[in-house]
């Protein structure tokens, strides 16, 4: 899975937003702390929409919550360990609540609970919950039968489709989150890359079907979303069961959901090269509501390494792809991800990578040093790279991609572009938009009120672009 990781809390209430039928009569709260990639915020909001409907309330303190929930990522290095600190703290704070009679259920959902189960009940005997990616819709039931003395592991995938289940969101729910929004229509993996451990956490690709993934755009775009990203560990693997009984691929989707009044941009990550087929292409050729940006990771530019990750695709596979989708949208911008020291990788394999970032360009890009995650063919391989020689590779390789990132923002000095305004900055009197890059673009505030699209010139370029209205 190579979702952009983040660390973030979330809870059923922003500032912002209203829960009517259950903030006024509910005396529970729920903080939830969202760990990992955009599919697990979008996770925390659609439990939080349960936990809604369910009577709780949010809340940004810890301190006061009734209900605490760890929705944990097991992508990066040491990730369960870190919930485990975590819930060393959550242990004493469960305590003292106790000793003033108060309530604190403690609950862990996400890949980690996936991946471990039981096991954390066994190491945290405060933790009352435990709850997979694929059995949210079950956390009420879950939750009222914890709060009843058991110490409950729901972790078996679920038969039934967990989207269908799952309360859906009142428009009251939905506003005030922002006008940029996630919406999940795949899950799960089948390419069993010997690195990533999601096709056991996950379980196999899962495609929701059109009239679910519709019904939920238009429910965002009533409450004000303008930008939809479509969320999936293999997005441009989704194929779902269409209106007329037939299979539609993304590239169709993207054409629907194009049609939504309202919604004006649409992006979607993660992508496997393997998957970009001809209508997705020209979906970019044709879209204008289809950003000119896209996230396509490469993880290695050495053939012999790609093989041993069982990526399926040739360095060159992957370069001509990218002039095939640059041809139908000449401003694309590039983003990837990439793995230095996977076992076995040569000082010719790393330079390998450095070459293929330099015939792509990217700008954006994240990498990591390869890290064994327990369970995965990539753990028992010989030949583990020593961390000294990591650790140089990466920072050759940022090194180069940072280079590239700040060429791409300096370029675009002097550019007009739609800009989307999402938000306050920083400071009194600015805006933040977003471009159709992804980058934050900081504006007078009399340019225009958040959810705008105007069209500006960028007078001042650096790590943050700043512009004027045209």
């Amino acid at each position: 899975m190579d979702l952009e990781q983040i660390e973030k809390t979330h809870s059923a209430e922003q500032p912002e937003a209203t829960f009517a039928p259950s903030l006024a009569t509910t005396s529970k709260k729920v903080f939830v702390k969202t760990y990992g990639c955009q599919m697990n915020v979008y996770d925390s909001q659609r439990m939080t929409d349960a936990l809604a409907a369910d009577g709780y309330a949010g809340t940004e303190s810890i301190e006061d919550a009734d209900l605490v929930l760890l929705n944990t990522c097991h992508i990066r290095e040491k990730a369960a360990e870190k919930v485990y600190s975590e819930l060393g703290r959550m242990r004493g704070l469960k305590a003292e609540r106790a000793a003033r009679g108060q309530e604190m259920v403690i609950g862990v959902a996400g890949c980690v609970a996936q991946a471990e189960g039981r096991e954390i009940l066994r190491r945290e005997k405060a933790v009352d919950l435990v709850i997979g990616p694929q059995t949210y819709h079950r956390l009420p039931d879950a939750l009222r039968r914890a709060r009843g003395g058991e110490k409950v592991v729901e972790t078996e995938y679920a038969i039934e489709d967990k989207f269908e289940h799952l309360p859906k969101p009142r428009r009251a729910e939905i506003i005030g989150r922002g006008v940029t929004a996630f919406l999940t229509v795949q899950e799960g993996c089948d390419k069993f890359c010997t690195f990533c451990v999601v096709p056991y956490t996950r379980g196999s690709e899962v495609s929701r079907p059109v009239a679910q993934i519709v019904a939920e755009a238009e429910k965002l775009a009533d409450a004000g979303v303008r930008e939809l990203t479509l969320l999936g560990q293999n997005v441009n693997a989704w194929h779902g069961e269409g209106p007329d009984g037939g299979e539609w691929g993304l590239g169709r989707l993207l054409y629907r959901l194009a049609e939504i009044p309202g919604i004006a941009r649409l992006r979607y990550t993660t992508s496997h090269p393997r998957d970009m087929d001809d209508e997705l292409i020209e979906a970019h050729r044709d879209l204008p509501a289809l950003m000119p940006y896209l996230h396509l990771p490469v993880q290695a530019g050495s053939d012999r390494i790609l093989k041993a990750m069982n990526r399926r695709h040739k360095a060159a596979d992957y370069v001509r792809l990218i002039e095939r989708i640059r041809a139908a949208r000449p401003d694309m911008a590039m983003s990837g991800d990439f793995i230095v020291g996977f076992p076995g990788e040569s000082d010719a394999d790393f330079e390998a990578t450095m070459q293929i970032v330099r015939d792509v360009g990217y700008a954006q890009a994240y990498s990591f040093k390869y890290s064994p995650r327990p369970g995965t063919p990539g753990a028992d391989m010989k030949d583990h790279v020593a961390e000294a020689v990591k650790d140089e590779r990466l920072q050759r390789l940022q090194a180069l991609l940072n280079e590239q990132m700040r060429d791409f923002n300096a370029g675009m000095a002097g550019r007009t572009m739609d800009l989307l305004i999402e938000k306050p900055g920083r400071d009194q009197g600015q805006r933040v938009g977003r471009s159709p890059w992804l980058q934050p673009v900081i504006v007078d505030e009399t340019a225009g009120e958040i959810g705008d699209i105007i069209n500006v010139r960028i007078t001042r370029a650096g790590h943050s672009l700043f512009a004027e209205p045209v």
